[in-house]
């Protein structure tokens, strides 16, 4: 493992004082706070209160009214509504959330979901075709998708209406109406989901329905389980409007409703409340395994199903295709890793494009991930198939926006979109060897003379002592945490180790802490094969409130550690 570089947060000590004085909170949060730009009183106190009544108005995203206004006007006359998702847990939680409000106000609705390895990515004629074939729409309505989607929707006399939140990467399409905070909207809403743009989609249509004198009896609350799934899962920034949205939906999914989310959280063993991080690393790749492997239908009805039996059914099948999935994976990332290990220059080598035959085209975005943290550049991992394409995803650093340099290889791809961070390409497979040189070149360019060596974040240095119930009840106030609002990060100079470290199953590390009169456990996982220093050591880590043997207390989840260096 490489050594990282820790880095502290900087933050303004005196507003740190004020803050603390103020709101009567422990300094280390203060701090916090301070550092994530909410140094402003105002601003932290709004923060910390996280009120739906703080959400921005729906019409406040471009074409909004006029999407409202066409899908009232096929409520009233009984037109058959289709909703155009996508196979992740953001298009699916988003197709579940429209179909479920538009069935609640009485429409005829129905969902079409692409198969990954038939229909390919997005709105395309083609797919465009087996739905309107498959369901006979009078009206269609996108989630997650169809931003730039212009031939799709030119090639068909169905009226379409898109509601997105990707970047646009080329000739917009011409629906209806393009919802889509990335055309224009208020910052704050450019950070939302697809199924929060789907949740301002449906807030829209019942403020409408209520002006024109009609009873929606419907309430947005019962839905926000799925709008905190998509969102989380969708790695979209854990801020502003998210932040209320996913609060407020984690406080709902631990009583859900639905029958699906019910079975789910139980095959999946979540037997407390759940909060951000089960939804990024417990549920949410349980409803993507099965659409990553090819058909995501069978998400979707557990999505929406009302019966208990069928649900748990369901959810036992996307336990075992997740499991599935990870054996997949695991082999696809040893043989990309193998491939860059064998040409890696870290002088010369700043976008890693990787390509094979027998890769399957569903996973590569979580292999394209796992590369991006063991390499520090961005990484593109395509799967090469039978009819010449080459089909991938790609996922990047903070320093690298994709989608910015993915334009500036079009002439190279056949098809690309996404985010900073995460996007998706096609291209021949007779264009990847100059993909790869235009890339890894446009790679350099921005990321040479930048130091790409890991980096471990530091939120504060605290006392061992201060490791405290106090700490983990004021951060709670802050929860949840997620992309952009990161999990706190504590360090502790100069501990010991009391008695002998534990190398325990699944490569992890147990230790015993002691510092400033106080002994904590302390637990890192994957850390079970890393050398331990002698001497005293300094400690990164998370808080945590554990049981075990019966028992409630605060553990360290370790992040790093390293010997003490007395600075």
């Amino acid at each position: 493992m490489a050594e990282k570089i820790w880095r502290l947060a900087e933050a303004d000590e005196q507003l740190t004082a004020a803050l603390a004085a103020a709101l009567g909170l422990p300094h280390p949060v203060a701090r916090l706070l301070a550092a994530r730009g909410y140094g402003d009183m105002a601003a932290a106190e709004k923060f910390l209160r996280v009120r739906l009544s703080d959400l921005t108005e729906p019409e406040l995203l471009p074409d909004l009214p006029a999407a409202v206004a066409r899908i009232a006007q096929a409520l009233a006359a009984h037109e058959k509504i289709v909703v155009f998702g996508d196979y992740d847990a953001d298009g699916l939680t988003s197709t579940a959330l429209l179909v479920r409000v538009l069935r609640a106000l009485g429409a005829e609705a129905a969902a079409f979901i692409p198969h990954r390895l038939d229909d390919g990515y997005g709105l395309t004629a083609a797919a465009l075709a087996k739905c309107i074939e498959q369901h006979s729409p009078q009206l269609i309505v996108t989630v997650d998708c169809g931003t730039c989607s212009a031939e799709a929707v030119r090639s068909t006399s169905v009226p379409v209406i898109v509601t997105d939140h990707h970047d646009p990467a080329g000739e917009l399409s011409p629906a209806l109406a393009v919802v889509n905070p990335k055309l224009g909207a208020d910052a704050g809403l450019k950070q939302l989901a697809g199924v929060g743009v789907a949740f301002k989609l449906c807030h829209g249509l019942l403020k409408h329905l209520r002006r024109q004198g009609g009873h929606a009896p419907v309430d947005l609350k019962d839905y926000l389980d799925l709008v905190a799934i998509g969102t989380v899962a969708d790695v979209v920034p854990l801020t502003g409007e998210n932040r209320i949205l996913v609060r407020h939906g984690l406080l709902r999914l631990a009583q859900t409703n639905k029958p699906g989310l019910a079975a789910l959280m139980e095959v999946a063993g979540l037997a407390q409340n759940p909060d951000a991080w089960h939804i990024g690393f417990v549920l949410g790749p349980r409803l993507n395994a099965v659409g990553r492997l090819g058909n995501a239908h069978e998400v979707l009805e557990l999505l929406l199903t009302e019966q208990p039996d069928r649900a748990l059914e369901l959810a036992r099948k996307l336990d075992a295709a997740n499991r599935e999935r990870q054996t997949i994976e695991k082999s696809i990332v040893e043989e990309a890793m193998r491939e860059i290990d064998a040409t890696f220059d870290a002088a010369r080598s700043f976008g890693l494009v990787v390509a094979h035959a027998r890769w399957h085209p569903g996973v590569v975005g979580i292999v394209a991930a796992r590369l991006v943290q063991r390499y520090r550049r961005p990484a593109i991992v395509l799967a090469e198939e039978a009819d010449g394409t080459c089909r991938g995803s790609c996922r990047s650093i903070d320093e690298f926006h994709l989608v910015e340099h993915l334009v500036k290889c079009a002439d190279l791809l056949s098809r690309y979109g996404g985010h900073g961070l995460a996007a998706g390409v096609s291209l021949a497979q007779e264009n990847l060897a100059a993909f790869r040189q235009r890339f890894n070149e446009l790679a350099q360019a921005t990321l040479a003379g930048r130091d790409l060596r890991p980096t471990q974040r530091i939120d504060g240095w605290i006392s061992l002592r201060e490791a405290e119930d106090g700490l983990f009840d004021a951060l709670e106030r802050l929860r949840p945490f997620g992309q952009q609002h990161p999990d706190p990060v504590w360090a502790v100079r100069g501990v010991q180790i009391y008695g002998t470290p534990r190398r325990m199953a699944k490569d992890t590390l147990g230790l015993t802490i002691e510092g400033d009169g106080v002994m904590l456990r302390a637990v890192g996982f994957g850390m079970g094969k890393r050398e331990i220093p002698d001497g005293p050591l300094d400690i990164a880590f998370h808080l945590r409130r554990e049981t075990w043997q019966g028992r409630t207390g605060l553990q360290l989840q370790l992040c790093d550690f390293r010997a003490a260096t007395g600075e």
